[in-house]
């Protein structure tokens, strides 16, 4: 069973949250709904016969049946652990240029008032965690002040992975799969906050305190990362990309059309499927809807959904 119960927040109002054994964990949600890609494009991978043999716990959740159109959520995981608030990405950010994500473009949500809601200002942020430097991950990273990006928690230090910060830093010429996708990302949500020295760029693995730990799990991005929880018996981990959809969970060869090494992808999501079923740890990627997260069983050589997480569907 999973450790965790929901609970509420001082002033009594609804917060998606849990604890699991030092940790507390809420759910802060941006933006929830289609993501205008159909499953045959964001899946390529994933035949027609495979979403319909899935489709009756698929949907709503996570594909909308009638028109075959992949829902997401964009969510910031937010941990309090060892006196520290901290943000497992940040979502996609309002404002933002982004000609060749019309999807993302020039949003206006709410999301600094669901962080309000949980009892959390922006100067309150002592760590925000980029899994990886996609646009839908390092969004709020920065807000508009005038005409100018600056960090929008003034006070956090933002951890990223050297390995992707060199990967989509323009200047270094790559090519990625995104291809324009990431337009304007690095310079308006990356490096604001580098050149105002916020940044730890790290690399292989990083020790945030006693119950949290991230590591590289390369393959969607060359530097996307793992935030492992350990704390007393519970365990959980925030996966970021290495599930889009909660079909990979059971068809874990599965890659969305974003993953930079295909093959590295497949591995490594193998790989922490099969350690969050060894270790009973909640699954917590960044985009599932519905309950946001699951615990996972092994399946033969593949998996299966034991339970889903304790918190209250999108």
């Amino acid at each position: 069973m999973l450790a965790g119960i929901p609970t509420e927040n001082h002033a009594g109002a609804a917060v998606r949250e849990t604890v699991l054994g030092d940790v507390t964990i809420t759910r802060i949600k941006e933006y929830y709904g289609s993501v205008e890609l159909s499953a045959g494009t964001f899946f390529p991978e994933a035949q027609e016969e495979t979403w319909r043999e899935h489709e009756s716990w698929l949907a709503p959740d996570f594909v909308d049946a009638a028109t075959g159109v992949i829902v997401s959520a964009i969510q910031t995981w937010l941990l309090r652990s060892e006196g520290k608030t901290i943000l497992v990405d940040t979502g996609v950010g309002n404002h933002k240029e982004r000609p060749y994500s019309p999807v993302w473009s020039r949003l206006s949500t709410g999301f600094l008032d669901e962080l309000a809601t949980a009892g959390v200002r922006p100067e309150d942020v002592d760590l925000v965690i980029n899994t990886h430097l996609h646009v839908d991950h390092v969004g709020w990273n920065t807000r508009l002040d005038g005409r100018t990006w600056v960090p929008t928690f003034p006070n956090a230090t933002y951890l990223m992975p050297r390995a992707d910060f060199d990967f989509w830093n323009p200047a270094n010429g790559h090519e990625p799969k995104l291809g324009r996708g990431n337009q304007n990302v690095f310079e308006d949500s990356v490096a604001p906050v580098h050149e105002a020295g916020q940044t730890l760029l790290w690399e292989d693995s990083h020790t945030i305190d006693e119950n949290l730990r991230l590591d590289l799990a390369p393959g969607h991005t060359p530097g996307s990362s793992v935030l492992a929880l350990e704390s007393g018996t519970d365990r959980a981990l925030f996966v970021g990309d290495l599930l889009n959809t909660a079909l990979q969970v059971v068809e874990p060869d599965v890659n969305s059309c974003f993953c930079e090494d295909p093959a590295a992808a497949r591995a490594t999501r193998r790989r922490l499927l099969g350690q969050a079923s060894d270790t009973n740890a909640l699954l917590l990627p960044a985009h599932l809807g519905g309950h946001g997260g699951a615990e996972v069983v092994r399946d033969g050589d593949k998996f299966a959904i034991k339970t889903w997480a304790p918190f209250a569907r999108l």
